[in-house]
């Protein structure tokens, strides 16, 4: 009895499928690489925008999550970032370096003997940092490769203490072969304690060990029962293991396989190697179950690679549009700093449009494309600045063309020369003012006030000096005010035209009135005329006519401005008025035409028909200007 029980002991261990568990643990491991590769993957960072400080902090930091969270997924992720900042954070220290360098030489002709150059601490901080990142790296892997020999030493001693036991103990002696079991079981936990070996040997390891097992079994037959409640215990802690692997597969069908999910069914799949076997039987049926499971898991989890590769190859097209519009910017140049602004905020909305496209690029083209974008990014930047700096020099060179104006101007308010010629001068440097370019925007206030205060003092004292001739104008104002009320009062039936000319030559002999009421006057005095003149009822409608336009005319000769250069301007001017308000009219009246075809145009048709006569009113009074201008011409 006792040996058919041995014998299906043998069975057992023999039908045990370690083939296939072994084939499942190569699975799992490939897929946690492929997880840990995923999870190591970081969305793009523009690195090139950063600062010294910027550096220092991101290095602290990679440090600190290091020495907090050691593993290698976390060490492989700085060593990537390591090497993508380093060079750009050498370009600061070159950069430097060479700035001092180029200043040294300015103050010793040229030359480079003596010079010495130390980075500042910044650079020095961020060294140390980079250092400590290499130190704790490779003490990291230092120690996983102690541990691995450790390991491998440790699980080879206990295979040759199993060997051991297997090899030289008596199966007849009881006590014998219970001290032997004793030590088969501590050489059983402390074989799980010593954990996986990351080597080729781990296989043969493993193959050693179970074909060891499976002797010790088979040389125990007298303690039979004892195995028996031995598998029937690892059975229902495979049953339990299985459960929960089974249920982590149900969640994936509906569910995201997280790499924490993942992680829960890789972990609970290596604690149910490490149990011993099962009853034959019931142990194919619970690795079947497994097996399955993890088809489950597994399958989803290559489903959402799969999907992940698809989403980031959309990524990298929509990427891709963009970074092409973005590359338009970095050979942009203008003049005009509204150009400059409006393009910028044309960039940064592409920029959000980048940002705002979330997901992950393929690694190698994705880091290709994300360096042209940046760097066409930087260049418009970098060309911006460029600009800037030339305008601020240029606003220098304005700044000292103000100042050389605005001391003129206080030359000829020191001097008291308020002479026309001086005034001429200021109002053509105030001209000149105007046209010189902007100043940097710190001296923009201070300037304009100091050259405001010039111009007004000058005028205010021109304007002190003539206050005796603005008197004199409103004396002037108030006799010709009189003599308009009493042309307006004699312009009665029967007036006389030796009359009319007394008025002329009394309005003629007064001075000037002040400018403000100057047009105001002189169309009152226009009106009282007309007026008078319509009173003389012996006078032709042309004689009238006339008399009326040489008013206006002697108005016209009076004032202060009168030349021929004045008057040719102002000809100029009312003729193309009358050109303009003739087009209008044209273009009013081909409009009318258009309405007398269309529906429900009523509105629109008076409303133009209103333009079309206050236009004719101002052709006639512009007409009526050009005929006084040429009267005065003659």
């Amino acid at each position: 009895m006792v040996n058919e029980e041995a014998n299906e002991i043998k069975q057992q261990q023999a039908a045990n499928p370690q083939e296939e568990i072994d084939a499942t643990t190569a699975q799992v491991l490939e897929l946690a690489e492929n997880t840990e590769a995923e999870t190591t993957e970081v969305q793009t960072v523009d690195y090139s925008t950063f600062q010294k400080n910027d550096f220092v902090e991101l290095l602290s930091k990679i440090l600190a999550d290091v020495k907090e969270q050691p593993s290698v997924a976390a060490f492989r992720k700085s060593e990537d970032v390591l090497k993508e900042v380093r060079p750009l954070f050498e370009q600061f220290k070159t950069a430097e370096r060479a700035e001092a360098l180029a200043k040294f030489k300015e103050a010793n002709d040229g030359s480079e003997d003596g010079f010495e150059f130390k980075f500042d601490e910044t650079i020095e901080k961020f060294d140390k940092l980079f250092k400590a990142l290499k130190e704790e790296r490779a003490k990291y892997f230092n120690q996983i490769e102690k541990e691995r020999d450790k390991n491998f030493s440790q699980k080879t001693e206990l295979l040759n203490r199993l060997r051991a036991i297997v090899e030289g103990e008596d199966n007849t002696d009881p006590a014998q072969i219970k001290a032997g079991f004793a030590e088969f079981k501590k050489i059983q936990d402390e074989w799980k304690s010593a954990g996986n070996i990351n080597s080729p040997h781990n296989n043969t390891l493993w193959q050693t060990y179970h074909a060891l097992v499976d002797r010790f079994y088979s040389n125990r037959s007298i303690y039979f029962e004892l195995l028996e409640l031995d598998r029937k215990r690892n059975l229902q802690q495979k049953i339990e293991l299985c459960t929960k692997i089974e249920r982590i597969a149900e969640s994936a069908k509906t569910e995201t396989v997280t790499g924490k999910v993942l992680d829960e069914a890789v972990a609970a799949f290596e604690e149910y190697k490490h149990i011993g076997p099962a009853p034959k039987e019931e142990n194919e049926l619970i690795w079947t179950r497994v097996k399955e499971a993890l088809d489950v898991i597994y399958g989803k989890r290559r489903e959402q690679l799969e999907a992940q590769k698809a989403e980031s190859e959309q990524v990298y097209t929509l990427k891709s549009s963009i970074a092409e519009l973005v590359e338009t910017f970095a050979n942009f140049s203008t003049e005009s700093i509204s150009e400059w602004n409006e393009r910028t905020k044309a960039l940064l909305a592409l920029q959000d449009q980048w940002n705002n496209v979330k997901g992950f690029m393929p690694k190698e083209k994705g880091k290709e494309l994300s360096d042209k974008f940046w760097g066409n990014i930087k260049t418009f930047f970098k060309n911006k600045g460029e600009f800037f700096r030339q305008l601020e020099g240029k606003r220098e060179e304005n700044l000292k063309a103000k100042i050389a104006i605005i001391e003129q101007v206080e030359a000829l308010l020191t001097s008291g020369d308020d002479s026309q010629d001086a005034t001429n001068s200021v109002i053509q440097l105030q001209k000149a003012f105007r046209e010189v370019g902007h100043v940097p925007e710190k001296d923009k206030d201070n300037i304009y006030e100091r050259f405001k205060k010039a111009c007004d003092g000058f005028f205010d004292a021109k304007r002190a000096k003539n206050q005796t001739i603005e008197k004199e104008f409103e004396a002037n104002l108030t006799k010709k005010v009189a003599l308009c009320e009493q042309i307006e009062a004699e312009a009665v039936e029967g007036a006389e035209t030796t009359k009319l000319a007394e008025f002329k030559a009394q309005w003629a002999s007064i001075g000037f009135v002040p400018k403000k009421d100057m047009q105001a006057i002189g169309k009152r005095y226009i009106s009282a005329i007309n007026k008078y003149v319509s009173a003389m009822g012996k006078l032709s409608g042309k004689e009238r006519e006339q008399l009326a336009l040489q008013t206006e005319v002697d108005i016209l000769k009076s004032r202060g401005d009168f030349s021929p250069k004045e008057l040719n301007k102002k000809e100029n001017d009312i003729r193309r008025k009358i050109q303009q308000v003739e087009n209008d009219i044209s273009l009013y009246k081909n409009n009318l035409e258009f309405f007398a075809k269309s529906k429900n145009a009523d509105k629109l048709r008076v409303d133009v028909e209103a333009k079309i006569k206050k236009a004719e009113q101002d052709l006639a009074h512009f007409k009526h200007q050009l005929k006084v201008i040429r009267e005065a011409e003659k």
